[in-house]
This record gives C-alpha cells, sequence and structure tokens, in this order.
C-alpha cells in the first residue's frame, strides 16, 4: 500500500470516528433525557431555552408525525441509502483535502445516524432542546438535529466558496486544454 493510500484511509477512518463521535453524543444525551426527564416535562435552563422530554414520529418539523405509522419506515429506508450515500462520498473525497466539505459530510452523517437508532429502537425520534422566542417555541431537537443543521451549513459554505472555486479551476484547465488540442472532434467528422 502506498503512503498516499495509507494517508486517505487514515483520513476516512478520521472522519468516520468523527460521525461516530456524533452518534455516541447523540445517543447519550437522549438517554439521560429518557431517563431524567418525564415525558412532555420543561427543564428551564434560562428566559428562552427548556430541556424537554419530546417523541417525534415524523420528520424535521414533525413533518409525517400524524401518518399512520408507515413514516418509520420510510424515513429508517432514507436514512440508511442517504447515509450509505455520505459514507461513499467521503470516501471518494478523501484524497482531496477538501476540509469543510467533509466535516459537514460527517456531522450530516453522525445526526442521520443518532436519528436512525432511535427510529429502529423505538420508533420515533427523542428531541429535547426547545427555544423560544416571546411566546413562540421553535420546534424541539436534538444533538443530532444540530450536527445535520451546521453539516448542511458547511456544506452551503464550501458550494458557495470552496467548491466553486475547484469548478471554476477545472473549467479553466479543461478550457485551455481545448484551446491547445482545437475543437472536439466527433464520430463522423
Amino acid at each position: 500500500m502506498s503512503e498516499q493510500e495509507d494517508s486517505g484511509i487514515r483520513r476516512f477512518a478520521f472522519w468516520i470516528a468523527v460521525a461516530g463521535v456524533i452518534v455516541l453524543l447523540d445517543q447519550a444525551s437522549k438517554w439521560a433525557i429518557i431517563e431524567w426527564v418525564e415525558l412532555y416535562d420543561r427543564v428551564p435552563i434560562n428566559s428562552f431555552i427548556n430541556i424537554t422530554h419530546q417523541q417525534n414520529t415524523g420528520a424535521a418539523f414533525s413533518f409525517l408525525a400524524d401518518a399512520s405509522g408507515w413514516q418509520r419506515y420510510f424515513f429508517i429506508t432514507l436514512a440508511s441509502v442517504v447515509s450509505a450515500g455520505i459514507i461513499y462520498w467521503i470516501w471518494t473525497e478523501r484524497r482531496h483535502g477538501k476540509f469543510i466539505l467533509i466535516a459537514g459530510l460527517a456531522l450530516i452523517l453522525g445526526g442521520a445516524v443518532g436519528n436512525l437508532v432511535d427510529r429502529i429502537a423505538l420508533g420515533y425520534v427523542t428531541d429535547f432542546i426547545q427555544v423560544w422566542f416571546g411566546d413562540w417555541a421553535f420546534p424541539s431537537f436534538n444533538v443530532a438535529d444540530s450536527a445535520i443543521t451546521v453539516g448542511a451549513a458547511l456544506l452551503i459554505i464550501d458550494s458557495l466558496f470552496f467548491s466553486k472555486e475547484d469548478a471554476g479551476q477545472s473549467t479553466a484547465t479543461e478550457s485551455a486544454g481545448m484551446a491547445d488540442d482545437g475543437p472536439p472532434k466527433n464520430e463522423k467528422g
């Protein structure tokens, strides 16, 4: 195995470990909430944050929470497919030094797997962080949801400021190559 391959595998393992830490933190915090906070109770932290105990059978913002039960298997399947895709994406990008992109993917992966564990084991996701703005409460969320949100923000930042530059360099390189070799030839010509 070459040094470059070994380095790529170590980077891949590191980012999978980061996702694993997110899963562990998420599951530990949910376990604590289930053990110590009664369902629907609120423990005020300050004037705008409560710790609560909610059970969400739906997706973000309780989307499909009132469905007849099919959504559990839909979300399990969706999260499994997305997680496998993210693992593959991290694997393919492991050597390219795209720190922000891969960090975002690892956070999303950890959050997706954290919530997937809940759906498989409990049939719902445990949410416990509640933020208030005056009389309006933001939907309750958890560590996994927070990791997914931060990861998505990193993907947006990467696409706006970093990967866009990479794509521009690729296009410029391809254009320069095209100028040297002349126009592309078709099979008939």
